[in-house]
């Protein structure tokens, strides 16, 4: 019988962490770059919580740090869509390329 161990979901984590990688670095659209970098944040969550099933150390600490990330994601999502909106609003485009003038 097949048991998933804690390398398992460190491939899964990794897996999916290339993927937002990927997602970030080849889209344009502002939409498709938020959704990578919560791809990268769900990996960490992966991480996270498979950690504290397979380590003692860590049966507190991972779901405790898994909620922090989530919480961290929605407010992180919440910031961006209402720049992205924002944005939209005045240049009727999400496509990162033309968003000179958000450089600081």
């Amino acid at each position: 019988m097949n048991e998933v161990g804690l390398v398992h979901y460190q491939v899964l984590s990794a897996f999916v962490f290339a993927c937002g990688l990927i997602c970030i670095l080849s889209k344009r659209n502002a939409i498709g770059i938020l959704m990578g970098v919560e791809l990268i944040l769900n990996a960490s969550n992966i991480n996270f919580v498979a950690s504290a099933k397979y380590d003692s150390k860590m049966a507190i600490e991972g779901p405790v740090f898994a909620l922090i990330v989530i919480v961290l994601a929605a407010a992180e999502a919440a910031v961006a869509l209402a720049i992205i909106l924002n944005f939209y609003n005045n240049h009727q485009t999400i496509d990162v390329d033309r968003a000179e003038e958000l450089k600081g």
